[in-house]
C-alpha cells in the first residue's frame, strides 16, 4: 500500500522500504533432478481468491472518486472477468487514424497524414503502420467492484489484498472507505484491509491506466503501446488472505556459501498497536524475537550444510519455512531461493567463483495474444527453454519487469534475468524521476530479491537527463542495501565514473553499445581496443548491448497467428487466456503485405524471406563471434532472438513474434556460434584464389561447468556437397574456462582445389557436440577475362542499341550513376533495427538469387547473399526496375526494405527484339575487376552463360520501353516521412509524452 503524495524518497527511507538490514552428459545434468516445482508466489493457505465475474465501468471523466462510485454497487449490466484486461472483451474505443497511441518517435505520431498511408485512415480498415495495434484503446480510468464474503474463521484477522499485476494507479476501497492507493509497474499491488468483520462487503477498484506523473518516456516498455502495454485491468493471482495482527512482512535470505548458511531478514508486521515479543523459527533454528507498536526486524542464520550452488548448470532450489509466534503472533512463510554469489572483480563477473559469460536475449514484454505477460510458470518456462535451446542462458527486459512466473521458471531452469526498473528516461534536475526509481527499485528487490535468477538489474534503459550526476548514488546504495547481485545504472548509456577517469566506475558492470559492436570487430577481429576506450583506464566487466539488430524480409504467413486459432503455439499454450479476443491486431504486417502485392512482390515472399534470414544469420554470427573473441567481455545481451512488434516492426529475430522458427535456421545451427563452448577462428579473409594458403589461429570460448581436458581439436576442409577436401588436427589440450584460448593454427594449401568453388572450413573439438564452421570462396589465380566473339561488353547504352538492334548478344554495364542516391546504393550488412526509425539508413536486406541459373554456374553461390557477394557490393547501385514489366524476373535480385518494396535488379535478361541482353549493375568492367576475383569471376560466368545455347531469355521488352527505363534507372521514388525529425533516432530524454 502506497501513499503517493509525498516528499522524494531518501536513501534512508527507501532501504527501509526494501526491508532489507544493513563433455559428457555428467556435466551437464538435466535440471529435472534439481528443481521441485513451485507456484509463483505460492498462494497462502486457506486464501480466497475472487477470479471471476466482476461489475464494471468506464469512467471517461474521471468522475467516479467525487461522485462517490465505490459506495454503491455499479450497474450490473456491465461485467467483466477477472483476471483478464478490458481492451479483449469488447471495451475501450475502436481504433481510429488520429488514436493517441503511447510512443516516443516523432515521426510515427501523424503517420495518418502520409499519402502512402491514406487507405488505411479509412474507419472499419484503419491499420497503423508503425506497431501490432491493441484490438481497441483506452488511456483513463476504469471501475471494477466485487461483493465479498469474510468467512467467520477468519473474524479477529489482518486481511490483505493482493493484486498480482495490474497497471498502472490502483485504488482500493473496502465498503465506503478508501484502503489505499499503489502505483507500481514493476511488482504486486498489496493492499492492509486491516482487521474486518466477517460477512459481506463491497471490494471496489479503481484503476487509472493512462500516462501518470513524472513523465515517463513513451517508448518505455512498461508503457508504451509499442508491445502493447497500454493495458487496463487485473491478472494473475487476485485473492484474500488472511494473518494473524502481527506477522512475517518480508523475509529476504542472504546466502553466505563460505559460511554454508542463509541469513534470513525478516520484517515484522504489525496492526494491533502494540509493542509484543515472540519467536522466530526456520530450518531447526529459533530466536527470540520483539516489535515495537509499529512491529520490527530480525536476523536469523540457518546452517546449510549439504545445499548445492545454484547456476545455470545445476539450478538446486533451496526451501525454508519461516515460523513466527508470540503475542498475537501466528504466521508462517515459505521462501524458495538458492546458494549462489554473484560479483564483479576486474573486468570479469564471477558467479560462485567462477568466471560468467552471459549470452541473453531482449524482451520487450510483447504477448500478442493477451497483450499483458504471461503470469503462469508453464508459459514462462516455454519461452526459457526455446531460449535455452537456442544456447541463450538469459534475458534482459528492457524497461520492464516481468511476473513472479518468469523468475520461478528461470530459477527452476538454470536461466539468468536482468529486469529494469520500469522506466526508459530522462531524470528531471529535482528528482522527482530518481525518487520514483528508488520507490520501484525497493518494491522489485522485496518481490524478486529471493529468486537466485535474478543476478542483475538496470536503473532504465538508455537514460538521459540528469542521469550521470543521480544514477551512481542508485547504484551505490542498493549495492549497499543488498549486495545479491549486480547493478548498473543505464544499459546502452551509463554514468561515468563520478571520481574522474582512472577511478572506479558507480557500476559494478557495463552495458555498451555501439562504441563495442558492429563490423568492426567481424571477419577475425574482436573489441578490445574498444572496451579499453570506454573503461577509461579503469577495470569494469562490460556486456554487449543489444547486438545484433540486423533485419529479415517479413514472412507474411505471420498474420494468420494473429487471430488465435492457430492449433498449438510454441511458447502461449493459453492462448488469448480469458479473453473474448487477441490482444494485439497486425496492422504493420497487413500494410507491409499491400505494399508487396502492389509492387509484385507478394508472390516472392516466402523466397525473399528465407534470402534475406540466411544473409541476417550471418551477420548475426560474425557479431556474436567477434564479441566471444573479445576476452574481456562478460557475455552480450542480443536485440533479439525474437521479432519486435513496435516502432514500425523490428524484425531482428531468427524467430518471429510468437516465438517460433522462420524457417532459414534452426537452434541446433545458431548453437554452434552461440553456445556454452564454441571453436573460433581469427580469419580475415573468406575470398581466396588457389596461389593462396589459408592460415587462421583457432581459438575457443568455452564457459561450460568445468574445464575440459585432453581434447584434441580437429579441422577438415569440406566441399559444397559435404566431402572432406583436406583435414588436420591441432595438438591436444585442455580447455579451461574462459575466451581467448588458442588452439593453434590452421595451414592449408588450396592450389589442389577445384575451383572456382564454396567450401567450408570446420573446426571441432574431437569427442563432444562442439563444432563450428565458415564458408569461404576459392577462384582461380588467373581468368581468362576476354570478350568471346558475337558479344559486345560495352557501358555505353546507345552502343548497346546499335547492337541489339543488329539481333546481337550485349552484355550491358549499367555502371553506377555520378551522384549515387543512397536511397538505391547497397550496402554491405542489412538494415539496423528497421526502417520507419532510422529513414536516412540502410534499406538493403540482402540479395534474392536465381541460384540455378546459368549465368551464375560458374559462380558459387546460394539463394541468398553471402561474403562473397559483399565483396562486390560496395560503391555500387541498384537497378530500380519499377518501370518494367513486373514478369521480368532478376537473376540477382536485392532485397528491398519492407516498407517500400521495390522491384530491384543487379543481374537480369531479357529479349530485345532479335537481340538478347544482359544487364548489370556490378562493376564487371575491367577496372572494376582489379584486385576482385569475384569479379572476374561474375564475368567470366556470365559470358560463359550468354555463349551457350542456355542463353534463351524468356521475357521480352521493347527498345521503347528501355529507353524510357535507361534514363530512370538509377531514381528512388521519394517517401516521405513526416514530421520530419531533426536527427536519425529521437533522443529518449527530449521527446514530451504525447510524442508531438
Amino acid at each position: 500500500m502506497t501513499n503517493y503524495k509525498k516528499i522524494p524518497m531518501t536513501r534512508r527511507s527507501f532501504l527501509a522500504t526494501a526491508g532489507i538490514v544493513t563433455t559428457a552428459a555428467a556435466l551437464y545434468p538435466k535440471t529435472a533432478l534439481f528443481a521441485r516445482s513451485v507456484a509463483a508466489q505460492p498462494p497462502v493457505d486457506g486464501a480466497i481468491s475472487l477470479a471471476g465475474t466482476w461489475r464494471f465501468a468506464l469512467d471517461r471523466t474521471n468522475a467516479g472518486a467525487n461522485a462517490g462510485w465505490f459506495t454503491k454497487p455499479l450497474a450490473a449490466e456491465a461485467n467483466i472477468l477477472l483476471p483478464g484486461i478490458l481492451q479483449t472483451q469488447g471495451y475501450g474505443d475502436e481504433i481510429t487514424a488520429d488514436t493517441k497511441f503511447v510512443a516516443a518517435l516523432p515521426r510515427d505520431m501523424r503517420w495518418y497524414l502520409l499519402p502512402q498511408y491514406k487507405a488505411y485512415t479509412v474507419p472499419g480498415n484503419v491499420q497503423v503502420p508503425y506497431l501490432s495495434q491493441p484490438v481497441r484503446h483506452y488511456l483513463g480510468v476504469a471501475w471494477y467492484q466485487q461483493d465479498i464474503e469474510i468467512k467467520a474463521e477468519w473474524e479477529g484477522k489482518r486481511i490483505e489484498l493482493l493484486l498480482e499485476r495490474t497497471r498502472w494507479q490502483t485504488d482500493v476501497y473496502l465498503d465506503d472507505k478508501l484502503i489505499g492507493s499503489n502505483r507500481s509497474l514493476v511488482a504486486p499491488h498489496e493492499f492492509d484491509l486491516g482487521i474486518i468483520k466477517p460477512g459481506k462487503h463491497l471490494l471496489t477498484i479503481r484503476i487509472d491506466n493512462s500516462m501518470l506523473k513524472p513523465d515517463y518516456r513513451p517508448d518505455g516498455h512498461a508503457v508504451s503501446d509499442g508491445e502493447g502495454s497500454t493495458w487496463n485491468g487485473i491478472v494473475g493471482r487476485i485473492e484474500l488472505s488472511a494473518t494473524s495482527p502481527v506477522w512475517i512482512a518480508d523475509a529476504q535470505v542472504f546466502p553466505n556459501l563460505s559460511a554454508k548458511s542463509a541469513q534470513v531478514r525478516v520484517t515484522i508486521g504489525n496492526v494491533t498497536g502494540k509493542a509484543g515479543k515472540g519467536t522466530l523459527s526456520a530450518g531447526g533454528v529459533s530466536t527470540p524475537i520483539s516489535w515495537s507498536e509499529s512491529g520490527g526486524k530480525s536476523v536469523i542464520v540457518v546452517p546449510m550444510p549439504n545445499a548445492s550452488h545454484w547456476s545455470e548448470f545445476r539450478p538446486e532450489l533451496q526451501h525454508l519455512t519461516l515460523t513466527l509466534s508470540g503475542d498475537q503472533a501466528d504466521h508462517q512463510k515459505h521462501v524458495t531461493f538458492g546458494m549462489r554469489e554473484i560479483k564483479a572483480d576486474g573486468n570479469l563477473i564471477l558467479l560462485n567463483g567462477e568466471r560468467l559469460q552471459l549470452r541473453a536475449t531482449h524482451d520487450g514484454g510483447g504477448f500478442p495474444l493477451t497483450g499483458y505477460p504471461a503470469t503462469d510458470v508453464t508459459t514462462w518456462k516455454k519461452i526459457i527453454g526455446i531460449c535455452k535451446d537456442w544456447g541463450l542462458n538469459g534475458m534482459r527486459f528492457h524497461s520492464w519487469c516481468p511476473p513472479e512466473a518468469a523468475f520461478t521458471a528461470a530459477d527452476e531452469l538454470g536461466f539468468y534475468l536482468q529486469p529494469e526498473c520500469g522506466m526508459w528516461n530522462a531524470f528531471d534536475k529535482e528528482g522527482a524521476m530518481f525518487a520514483l526509481l528508488n520507490e520501484e527499485t525497493a518494491r522489485l528487490l522485496k518481490a524478486y530479491g529471493n529468486h537466485p535468477s535474478l543476478i542483475m538489474l538496470g536503473a532504465t534503459n538508455e537514460p538521459a537527463g540528469n542521469y550521470a550526476k543521480q544514477l551512481p548514488g542508485w547504484d551505490i546504495a542498493w549495492r549497499e542495501a543488498d549486495s545479491r547481485r549486480l547493478y548498473t545504472d543505464g544499459p546502452g548509456r551509463w554514468a561515468a565514473p563520478p571520481s574522474g577517469a582512472g577511478t572506479p566506475f558507480a557500476a559494478d558492470y557495463l552495458v555498451t553499445g555501439s562504441p563495442a559492436r558492429g563490423p568492426k570487430g567481424w571477419f577475425g577481429s574482436d573489441y578490445e581496443e574498444s572496451l579499453n576506450t570506454v573503461r577509461r583506464g579503469t577495470t569494469v566487466p562490460c556486456i554487449g548491448h543489444e547486438i545484433g539488430q540486423y533485419c529479415a524480409y517479413p514472412d507474411f504467413s505471420i498474420i494468420e497467428k494473429f487471430n488465435g486459432k492457430q492449433a498449438k503455439y510454441a511458447a502461449f499454450p493459453n492462448g488469448i487466456g480469458w479473453g473474448k479476443v487477441p490482444y494485439m491486431q497486425p496492422g504493420n504486417y497487413i500494410i507491409m503485405r499491400d505494399s508487396a502485392r502492389a509492387h509484385g512482390l507478394l508472390i516472392q515472399n516466402k523466397s525473399l524471406a528465407h534470402a534475406s534470414g540466411k544473409f541476417q544469420v550471418a551477420c548475426y554470427k560474425e557479431e556474436i563471434e567477434a564479441l566471444l573473441r573479445t576476452k574481456s567481455y562478460s557475455g552480450y545481451e542480443l536485440l533479439d532472438l525474437h521479432d519486435y512488434l513496435g516502432q514500425g516492426g523490428a524484425l531482428i529475430g531468427m524467430l518471429d513474434a510468437f516465438w517460433e522458427e522462420k524457417g532459414y535456421v534452426t537452434a541446433e545451427e545458431f548453437k554452434r556460434f552461440n553456445n556454452t563452448t564454441v571453436p573460433l577462428i581469427r580469419l580475415k579473409d573468406r575470398i581466396f584464389t588457389t596461389d593462396q594458403s589459408l592460415v587462421s589461429s583457432a581459438e575457443v570460448a568455452h564457459y561450460g561447468p568445468a574445464q575440459l581436458t585432453g581434447v584434441i581439436p580437429t579441422w577438415r576442409i569440406l566441399n559444397n556437397k559435404g566431402k572432406t577436401m583436406v583435414t588436420g588436427n591441432l595438438a591436444t589440450c585442455n580447455v579451461a574456462r574462459g575466451s581467448g584460448q588458442i588452439l593453434g593454427t590452421i595451414s592449408a594449401s588450396l592450389a589442389n582445389l577445384p575451383a572456382p568453388a564454396c567450401y567450408s572450413l570446420v573446426l571441432e573439438l574431437a569427442g563432444t557436440s562442439f563444432s563450428n564452421h565458415w564458408t569461404f570462396w576459392l577462384y582461380p589465380a588467373a581468368i581468362k577475362t576476354e570478350v568471346p566473339p558475337g558479344i559486345l561488353v560495352s557501358n555505353s547504352w546507345e552502343e548497346t542499341k546499335d547492337h541489339l538492334t543488329k539481333g546481337g548478344k550485349v552484355l550491358f554495364l549499367s555502371g553506377t550513376p555520378d551522384k549515387p542516391s543512397s536511397d538505391l546504393a547497397l550496402t554491405t550488412s542489412p538494415i539496423f533495427w528497421n526502417r520507419l526509425m532510422n529513414p536516412s539508413r540502410t534499406w538493403m536486406l540482402g540479395l534474392l538469387n536465381e541460384s540455378k541459373h546459368g549465368a551464375l554456374t560458374g559462380f558459387p553461390t546460394e539463394d541468398h547473399c553471402d561474403w562473397q557477394w559483399v565483396n562486390l557490393l560496395p560503391k555500387t547501385v541498384a537497378m530500380n526496375m519499377e518501370a518494367l514489366p513486373p514478369v521480368l524476373t532478376s537473376v540477382v535480385q536485392p532485397i528491398d526494405d519492407w516498407n517500400r518494396n521495390l522491384r530491384l535488379s543487379m543481374l537480369f535478361e531479357c529479349q530485345v527484339g532479335n537481340g538478347k541482353l544482359m544487364v548489370t549493375s556490378f562493376d564487371l568492367s575491367d577496372k572494376g575487376m582489379e584486385q576482385k576475383p569475384t569479379a572476374e569471376s561474375l564475368r567470366k560466368s556470365v559470358l560463359d552463360y550468354m555463349t551457350s545455347s542456355k542463353f534463351k531469355p524468356q521475357n521480352k521488352v521493347g527498345l521503347a520501353e528501355l529507353e524510357v527505363w535507361v534514363p530512370t534507372r538509377y531514381i528512388a521514388p521519394i517517401i516521405l516521412n513526416s514530421p520530419p525529425a531533426t536527427s536519425d533516432v529521437a533522443d529518449p530524454g527530449q521527446v514530451n509524452s504525447d510524442g508531438l
